[in-house]
């Protein structure tokens, strides 16, 4: 990093602004603006993300008292809370959201595999969702319930690099199983489904497309055993079979076989049904395939912990797509500026410290690679020994 820099000016050199131009030109986001663009508004609602700024009015409020600084933290000029607002109203959330996919395809090229106990060649993908709940008489247009709105955020997120692949947000009322709709699914991949997702044509599509699933049955799931394969009880498989559906419609919609595994985990002393269309993983590796899918569970209470998701500067769906897709580019920003600097903190611990140091000049490698000292201790050359 260049010495004498600002570190958000550091932590946004690793943004590729020519692909954003080109996304910007494409969606006309720059249309009649005169000093405000489009990069300008997404360091700034960066900046609110990395600085955890509470409000819009906040966030503005801190700006103007930095606005010497503005310039050299390339957000432009002209920042207000009106043409913040209205960017956020008026300017086309999908400029963000093709973007934040470029950033993650170069997040999951660089990033490094997390150590997991997977051993298999293909990706491995947790498919789940997270409802974000939201005021009725302000965000009208997400009814949930008669005296609730809310949002619900479908996240693929691949297990090895700890990268969300995948965002896709409707309305709370729409079911999970719709969003399977939108997936594309890669050959010879893993994805793993909560029971919730359990619809057998939609699977079938998983399965006629090459790739492999991985969930748990439900308490009602009917099928004709038509083979039972070794297991190792002592482990705790107590069954591996392979099966076909036996309900009329079930089968209709997924006429091919499937294997059916009987787990009981000691640890939680709980059983569990796994189904899947792999049949050459051990019962084993499919139940630690499962165990993973809390990853993403795991994602979902982070941003919501650390990322500005829950409370949203904007009423209009526009606004609040903008403001979850710019969180998500902040993210895997941290993600690949860690794994560029190969700082060996956690994503939560460089955000604690970029929190507090943004208008620093510190080069950002030396805030984020110094060891952790807390358990040092100094040697006391002036004590005197008693014994």
């Amino acid at each position: 990093m260049n010495q004498g820099k600002y570190v958000f000016s550091q932590i946004t050199e690793f943004l590729p602004q020519r692909v954003f131009d080109t996304i910007v030109e494409k969606y006309s986001g720059n249309h009649y603006v005169k000093h405000f663009t489009c990069w300008n508004q997404m360091l700034c609602m960066m900046f609110g993300q990395l600085g955890n700024c509470e409000s819009l009015s906040s966030l503005v409020l801190c700006l103007e008292a930095h606005k010497s600084k503005a310039y050299h933290l390339g957000l432009g000029v002209g920042i207000s809370k009106n043409n913040l607002a209205k960017a956020n109203e008026s300017r086309n959330w999908q400029i963000y959201s093709e973007f934040a996919y470029v950033l993650i395809a170069q997040a999951r090229k660089c990033c490094l595999p997390d150590e997991v106990e997977l051993s298999m060649e293909g990706n491995v993908y947790a498919f789940d969702s997270s409802v974000i709940d939201l005021c009725i008489s302000v965000f009208w247009w997400a009814k949930f319930k008669k005296t609730k709105s809310a949002i619900k955020l479908h996240t693929l997120f691949d297990v090895k690099t700890a990268i969300p692949c995948f965002i896709h947000i409707t309305e709370a009322a729409v079911h999970d199983v719709n969003a399977m709709d939108v997936l594309e699914y890669e050959k010879g991949s893993f994805y793993v489904f909560d029971r919730g997702y359990i619809d057998f044509k939609r699977l079938y599509r998983v399965h006629t497309e090459g790739a492999f699933f991985v969930t748990r049955a439900k308490d009602n799931f009917d099928c004709k055993r038509q083979k039972s394969q070794p297991c190792d009880r002592g482990k705790g498989v107590i069954c591996d079979q392979i099966v076909l559906l036996a309900g009329y419609y079930a089968a209709k919609k997924y006429p091919d076989k499937i294997r059916r595994i009987k787990y009981h985990d000691a640890e939680t002393n709980k059983t569990f049904v796994f189904i899947t269309n792999n049949f050459e993983l051990s019962a084993l590796e499919i139940a630690l395939l499962y165990k993973y899918r809390w990853r993403v569970e795991l994602f979902f209470k982070w941003i919501k912990q650390h990322l500005k998701i829950l409370t949203f500067w904007g009423t209009s769906e526009n606004a609040v797509k903008t403001q979850v897709y710019i969180a998500i580019i902040t993210y895997t920003l941290v993600a690949i500026a860690k794994s560029e600097l190969k700082s060996p903190m956690s994503t939560y611990e460089i955000l604690q410290i970029l929190s507090l140091s943004l208008f620093d000049k510190t080069p950002v490698k030396e805030l984020i690679n110094k060891p952790y000292l807390q358990n040092f201790k100094e040697p006391l050359y002036n004590q005197l020994k008693i014994f």
